[in-house]
């Protein structure tokens, strides 16, 4: 699925900043982390790379089919997409996460033992940018 974004979305999406997730952890209670992710509207994706053993994982792999959200914000100007988020170890999807993350950040990924990547199907998109 491709999500329609504005022109001045896409290009607030191409900026280099720091963004957050938020998931749910099993108790309910929201987790939010400062992430960097990645934005692919061909495949209406965004991504995001980490370690297996975070507290992000470990609450989407309690909740398969889990719906988060990803913010980025600078100034006035933000952006929130949601969708329902898997993770995935297969290589051929990690290293395509890390290739659109070097695209964007201009540098690999960290790459921790245990490097996953969060592939959010995005549907709903909202934001002043």
């Amino acid at each position: 699925m491709s999500l329609p974004l504005s022109e001045s979305a896409e290009a607030f999406l191409a900026e280099n900043h720091v963004c957050t997730l938020t998931t749910v952890r099993p108790d309910g209670s929201p987790h939010v982390a400062p992430v960097r992710f990645t934005w692919d509207p061909d495949a209406g994706l965004a991504r995001v790379m980490t370690a297996a053993s975070r507290q992000k994982v470990r609450n989407l792999l309690a909740g398969p089919g889990s719906r988060v959200a990803v913010c980025q914000a600078a100034g006035p100007r933000w952006i929130t997409l949601e969708g329902t988020a898997t993770v995935s170890d297969d290589p051929q999807r990690v290293v395509e996460g890390a290739r659109h993350y070097a695209k964007r950040y201009w540098s690999a990924p960290p790459s921790p033992a245990g490097l996953v990547v969060i592939e959010i199907a995005v549907d709903r998109a909202m934001g002043l940018c």
